[in-house]
């Protein structure tokens, strides 16, 4: 892993991102995209001071949905922070796997607009490859000439896990030397707040230390966010060859579906844990090895609780020596996005040895009696295994550590 790029509810640019982590920033605040008055949720993590002709000329950026403007502002940074350059690569080498859970709800709330309200003929022309989840991928690749294998992966919130882990599988299988990966959403819109609290997913707090609480007594529901996450990865010989800077290694990925509900996780964590098993084998790393584990940590009561399941059933009793954090506890659910800034949050917890509290966790339940980190610990990190679920039964797991 030789780049990372970062737009996030607390801080643009990875090391804005990092010290908001470090100062346990919280995104949270009042829904300014729209007016949020009689919706059952007012609350959300939207990213600030974003501004996208500081990444893009201007007629690109028209050409863009906000999703796809944070996708190609996260890679340009994660490219100029490995120092690749293309002039130099076999472009066809270099693949792009940046994946978006919705694609642009906002495009088709306008367009739907257009259509009863004017009729089919002013449905813009430009709306289905505005709206597409695809075009986050694509419009990576345009701006920065990588015409490697290019996939958008849609897992719902296991989508930045996911893409990373099949860039990871990709530069395995030698098809690709070097991967641009991660994920992006921007869903902080009428509809993407109506359908989320219709399913009383979201919660309905109005004070933002009190909204987004993982493995809290008293979580409700999760908030919003919005971002994009996006790093490079490397084979290790292409990376020497080229002298670049090697922040941690990927070393396992593990996939698993619960074949059980479309949004409840299964009950007893039995895929989440197959899938965090399956990455630690991958990695050849044995499970009483690890230490810490960066939790979906949604504060929703059905993940956290069986999460917790999944992560004793993984685990055994080492289970209790783990440290368990979540960053949703400051950045709130970043959807598609959440997985891929989770894992930077990640790299840099290995490089500083440094575990981020789970902000806002006061009080847990009876059998929520894991080390969630209701304090920041200073303490070397060689392995981070990071956890994202999605609706559909998605469970993606993957394993990092220190590069020695």
């Amino acid at each position: 892993m030789t780049g990372m790029g970062a737009i996030t509810p607390i801080g643009n640019g990875v090391e804005n991102f990092w010290q908001g982590i470090r100062q346990e920033r919280i995104g949270f605040g009042p829904i300014t995209r729209f007016d949020a008055g009689g919706y059952k949720c007012s609350l959300a993590a939207e990213v600030k001071d974003f501004d996208p002709e500081r990444y893009m000329d201007k007629k690109a950026a028209r050409r863009m949905e906000l999703f796809c403007q944070y996708a190609v502002a996260a890679a340009g940074e994660a490219l100029a922070d490995a120092a690749l350059d293309m002039e130099k690569e076999d472009a066809y080498r270099v693949g792009c796997f940046v994946g978006s859970g919705v694609g642009s709800l906002q495009a088709m709330e306008r367009e739907c607009g257009r259509l009863s309200e004017k009729g089919p003929s002013r449905v813009g022309p430009l709306f289905v490859p505005l709206m597409i989840s695809n075009m986050a991928a694509g419009n990576v690749s345009i701006a920065y000439g990588l015409k490697g294998k290019s996939l958008n992966v849609a897992t719902a919130c296991a989508t930045g896990t996911n893409s990373i882990g099949e860039a990871f599988r990709s530069i395995q299988y030698g098809e690709t030397d070097a991967c641009v990966a991660g994920g992006t959403e921007a869903a902080v819109c009428p509809i993407g707040i109506a359908g989320f609290a219709a399913l009383n997913a979201l919660s309905a707090s109005t004070d933002p230390r009190r909204c987004s609480i993982p493995f809290d007594r008293d979580r409700s529901g999760f908030v919003m966010g919005e971002g994009a996450g996006i790093v490079v990865l490397e084979e290790l010989e292409h990376a020497r060859r080229r002298g670049a800077r090697i922040y941690a290694e990927v070393l396992g990925y593990g996939c698993t579906s619960d074949a059980y509900h479309i949004t409840s996780p299964a009950e007893d964590g039995a895929g989440a844990a197959a899938a965090m098993k399956n990455a630690l084998a991958d990695g050849g790393v044995e499970p009483g090895a690890l230490g810490y584990i960066n939790a979906h940590g949604t504060s929703t009561h059905h993940n956290d609780l069986f999460e917790t399941r999944a992560i004793k059933l993984a685990f055994g009793d080492h289970a209790k020596r783990l440290r368990i954090n979540s960053t949703k506890s400051m950045i709130g659910h970043l959807l598609g996005a959440a997985g891929a800034v989770e894992f930077i949050a990640c790299v840099k917890e290995i490089q500083e040895g440094f575990l981020h509290r789970t902000v806002g966790l006061r009080e847990t339940e009876e059998e929520l009696d894991l080390d969630y980190c209701m304090e920041s610990h200073e303490e070397a990190v060689p392995y981070a295994l990071s956890n994202s679920l999605g609706f559909g039964g998605h469970n993606a797991s993957i394993l990092l550590g220190k590069m020695e």
